[in-house]
């Protein structure tokens, strides 16, 4: 079954992506369900995007978006996390994890203090879960993502400093 949607609605939702920075909107209402997300350009590619999904289901019926559309757009010094060295930027992209399994403690909380090899977090690539680890020791100064939060590659993830 093909769902249709207002072709306006859908150019305006395109521009909130591209104004905003966000890598993808999700809207759902009653049972439909659509989702854009901008498509991930290669190092030295033309930007780029598109409909990712547009799915039908068995949704609550409640108009939502993503937190960071909610709250109007991308954080202003998000460059300045990605430039910070002691970032630890995504090896891929997924959707991020902060605890190993729901209801389970984070692995790592802000403040805390991590040896070269701990982890971190976890990204799920295609159905596989990889384990983020730290590139070196210190403490963790800011996480930058939310459980469940789709990153993007090279998309900083946390501070340590």
């Amino acid at each position: 079954m093909t769902l249709s949607f207002d072709p306006v609605a859908l150019r305006e939702l395109a521009a909130l992506l591209k104004e905003s920075g966000l890598a993808e909107i999700e809207l759902e209402e009653g049972d439909r369900r659509l989702r854009l997300a901008r498509a991930m350009a290669l190092p030295g590619a033309l930007p780029s995007h598109s409909v990712v999904a547009a799915v039908e289901g068995q949704a609550p019926a409640v108009h939502a978006l993503t937190a960071a559309a909610a709250q109007g757009s991308a954080a202003p010094d998000a460059t300045d996390d990605a430039r910070h060295p002691g970032a630890v930027k995504s090896p891929m992209v997924g959707v991020a994890y902060l605890a190993p399994e729901p209801g389970a403690a984070p692995f790592v909380a802000v403040g805390q203090s991590v040896a070269i090899g701990d982890t971190l977090l976890l990204i799920e690539a295609m159905k596989t879960f990889n384990q983020i680890k730290a590139p070196r020791a210190g403490t963790v100064a800011r996480i930058l993502v939310g459980g469940g939060q789709p990153v993007e590659y090279d998309e900083p993830l946390m501070i340590i400093e």
